[in-house]
């Protein structure tokens, strides 16, 4: 057994004596989204610092704890606030939260984040569904000893984002009057973000939205063999489409602003995404 799967199991262990709950839907809120979490019906909370080893989160607006409760009949856990890679964490803690909900007993995966528009087309306040992404920019969080206990050591990646899970949200947003954008989602580092040159270089690529957040999560999950979706809302649009400066205040601000057509959005998708399953 490696070093990471012994702290895994420490972590799952901790969680096991403090709460008795099992999810089938794992949900990581980005920023400006963590309210989302204080309106479902908790059953239980848990602080990441009541987790031995567990990695702490840092950023302004992520309360950092575990929530255990349903969203109508769906068990869920969610994380309001994630670790990242630019806090100064290994990519091992980054994803082991990640891979601790796929030990709680989670299936499903629901990654959302902030992010800026690389899409010329798109505008401030839309939503992305993630049809694919590009991770090349970040270590992979599979580098090291394989996780024999979650996964293969070389696992396939053909549909990180289940193309069943997509329908099923399209569908979702078309039922409730949600214009819903798709495209490929690129992470980098961060914590600075990107300049012109380098948002061109993501456009040519592919990409339609950046971020620091999400790929590295989703690689895991997949690895682990959950099912992944995931939902972008576009907080600004990059550097270089627009002539204002980027802050992470006008991220919150937007992601406020668009959070409760976002919380509905999520809450609708969740509990069809379960009942499919």
């Amino acid at each position: 057994m490696t070093k990471a799967m012994e702290r895994l199991n420490k972590c799952y262990e901790c969680f096991k004596e403090k709460v008795d709950f099992k999810p089938s839907v794992a949900i990581i809120l980005g920023s400006g989204l963590g309210a989302l979490a204080d309106e479902i019906d908790i059953k239980a909370t848990l602080n990441y610092s009541e987790i031995e080893g567990f990695p702490q989160s840092t950023v302004i607006g992520h309360k950092g704890r575990f929530v255990f409760g349903y969203i109508e009949e769906v068990p869920v856990v969610i994380m309001q606030g994630r670790v990242h890679y630019y806090e100064g964490y290994s990519m091992e803690d980054v994803v082991l939260p990640t891979r601790l909900m796929r030990m709680m007993g989670a299936e499903v995966l629901y990654l959302t984040n902030a992010s800026g528009g690389a899409n010329p087309e798109f505008s401030a306040g839309d939503f992305m569904l993630i049809t694919d992404q590009i991770a090349n920019f970040v270590p992979s969080p599979l580098i090291g000893g394989n996780l024999d206990e979650l996964g293969t050591r070389f696992p396939d990646m053909h549909e990180i984002y289940d193309k069943d899970l997509r329908s099923i949200i399209k569908n979702t947003a078309k039922e409730q009057g949600i214009n819903l954008r798709e495209g490929v989602y690129i992470q980098l580092t961060g914590p600075n973000f990107e300049s012109p040159a380098e948002v061109r270089m993501c456009r040519m690529l592919g990409a339609d939205a950046i971020g620091m957040s999400t790929a590295c999560e989703a690689i895991a999950a997949n690895h682990a063999g959950m099912k992944i979706c995931g939902i972008s809302c576009i907080a600004n649009l990059a550097c270089g489409l627009t002539d204002n400066p980027l802050t992470h205040q006008e991220v919150m601000e937007a992601s406020d602003k668009a959070a409760p057509l976002f919380k509905k959005l999520i809450k609708s998708s969740v509990v069809n995404i379960y009942r499919a399953l």
